[in-house]
């Protein structure tokens, strides 16, 4: 792809297998490349402390299938957590080449799928490849990590020359941007020429998002289906085009779209959930069943795991007892308990379930014309949900456990906006709990475990202040007290700081912004020992 000289020198590599055998064999493989600074390690509690804490110039990730906690979850969960960075080159290695773990493989979108057992030649050209591309694009993946998109949109310009190999990479990476951005016409005039000349599907999947973007549906809908036929395991393909009918009220289609993909793919728990919801808007609720019974099994040991397949399940079994006889209705009202009974054995913790849980049944009633033990229901709900920390809309609650129009699809879905990783579980009294266990930590010595806590309290809620200013304080505690990947440390500060710069803030969380950018501002042999100040809780 390259002529450009790597040096592995200075790369700093995790490596991580559950196989003793693998990770010396490629460890001694990366020895032999010059890698001098590997970690290797099992699948074990450290692994996503070290993730977290980044610093990694490339992480290896080998899948057995075999292991209780395999690969493929590890890279799920990193994804969904938020924990591969831009500046850091991802390689998933698996010894199933089957279709159905490389399209879930792809779902979390590895920057390289490596088969096992692979060559030292094969592993040298892979990392090369990857390691000047992530060479090129340095200056956007760290405006990135700063949450500065508009300069990462900037930093793609004049990075290679048309005839240098990485141009169509550079340009790719942009278009992607533009979309997150919303610059859909700049978007679709980068897309359209590259597209419409080579064909090439990463270029024809933005001039797509930027066709919808700029509401011209119909038109999207035509380059998804020549994507579709030119290239029937381009997933993504698939998803969007379900997106385009059910915005355009076509939901068979939407189904069918649907149905395509997760036969293809059918291990991606969000897919079969979104199969399950537009199902059951389409009222076709065999197929929205077997969607949600299997994300129920999916669901075993995924970071997806959640009672929302059992409460959708529920809703299906009342939605069928709408047209159901006596006979039916009895084994299908059994079958509504059970799910319901099963999302509360699951999830005992969970009260946002228990709420869900009393208003899926109060609609029960209200469809029977029980009415006293429809308010009976609405009361629990209205009681369960005064005891927490944020109280839910119940309206809107209600809205969604039934199946009822939320809207059908509120503005700019995930795929048309690729913000950070969300996946429906924004929950601001969660990210409070999550945060206050990071202090917990970090009073303890803790400080790995308190990083992620922090991270997956932004996760849960991306405004929470107090979270973003805990971690800018530790990694600037950290980048004080080691001089080892300091510089990358004090980037991290630096982005924490710049994201909290976009929210409102006042009273102590306001104070502590102000005093950790009075601290940054300081050179480090300056700032006072120990902790820099009480976590915001």
């Amino acid at each position: 792809m390259t002529n450009r000289k790597v040096d592995y020198s200075d790369k700093r590599v995790l490596l991580i297998d559950s196989s003793g055998n693998v990770r010396s064999a490629i460890f001694h493989m990366l020895r032999r490349l010059g890698v001098h600074n590997i970690q290797a390690v099992s699948i074990n509690d450290r692994v996503f402390s070290l993730i977290a804490e980044g610093g990694f110039d490339l992480i290896l990730l080998g899948h057995n299938g075999s292991d209780a906690v395999s690969g493929i979850q590890i890279l799920e969960e990193a994804r969904y957590r938020g924990y591969i960075k831009p500046s850091a080159g991802w390689v998933f290695m698996t010894s199933d080449a089957s279709q159905e773990m490389v399209l879930h493989a792809i779902d979390s979108r590895p920057d390289v799928l490596l088969t096992k057992p692979f060559s030292i030649d094969e592993l040298k050209l892979r990392l090369d490849s990857l390691v000047c591309r992530k060479m090129v694009l340095r200056p956007v993946d760290m405006a990135l990590e700063m949450g500065d998109l508009s300069r990462a949109i900037a930093a793609c310009d004049d990075r290679v020359a048309r005839q240098d190999p990485l141009f169509d990479h550079v340009q790719q990476v942009k278009g992607k941007l533009l979309i997150q951005a919303r610059r859909f016409q700049e978007a679709r005039v980068l897309s359209e020429a590259r597209y419409w000349q080579s064909q090439d599907k990463e270029a024809g999947l933005h001039l797509a998002e930027a066709l919808a973007g700029l509401g011209q549906l119909r038109d999207a809908v035509s380059v998804l289906e020549g994507l579709v036929e030119h290239y029937p395991l381009l997933i993504g393909a698939y998803d969007l085009l379900a997106i385009m009918h059910e915005r355009l009220g076509e939901l068979p289609a939407a189904c069918e779209a649907l149905v395509d993909a997760t036969t293809r793919s059918p291990l991606g728990i969000p897919r079969q959930m979104e199969l399950g919801r537009v199902s059951t808007q389409a009222r076709n609720l065999d197929t929205a069943e077997a969607a949600y019974r299997k994300s129920i099994v999916l669901g075993r040991h995924s970071v997806y795991r959640s009672p929302d397949p059992y409460l959708k399940l529920a809703n299906i079994q009342r939605l069928a007892l709408q047209d159901a006889d006596a006979r039916q209705a009895v084994s299908l009202r059994d079958a509504f308990e059970q799910a319901l009974n099963q999302a509360v054995l699951q999830f005992p913790r969970d009260d946002r379930c228990k709420i869900q849980v009393a208003l899926m049944r109060r609609q029960l009633f209200e469809d029977l014309g029980d009415t006293v033990e429809a308010e009976r229901m609405e009361r629990e709900a209205e009681t369960l949900n005064h005891r927490r920390e944020t109280p839910l809309d119940l309206r809107r609650e209600q809205l969604q456990v039934s199946a009822d129009k939320v809207p059908l699809l509120e503005p700019e879905t995930p795929l048309l906006a690729q913000a950070p990783p969300d996946t429906g579980k924004r929950d601001p009294a969660m990210s409070l709990k999550v945060n206050r266990l990071g202090v917990k930590h970090y009073r303890v010595g803790k400080t790995a475990q308190a990083i992620r806590y922090f991270g997956m309290a932004i996760e849960y809620d991306p405004a929470n202040a107090a979270a973003l200013l805990n971690l800018a304080q530790l990694f600037l505690e950290s980048a004080r007290d080691s001089e080892a990947r300091r510089e990358e440390r004090l980037r991290m500060v630096d982005r924490y700081l710049h994201l909290t710069g976009t929210l409102s803030m006042k009273g102590d969380v306001q104070a502590r912004q102000m005093l950790l950018k009075r601290l940054r501002s300081l050179p480090l042999e300056q700032l006072p020992e120990g902790s820099l100040g009480a976590l915001l809780r």
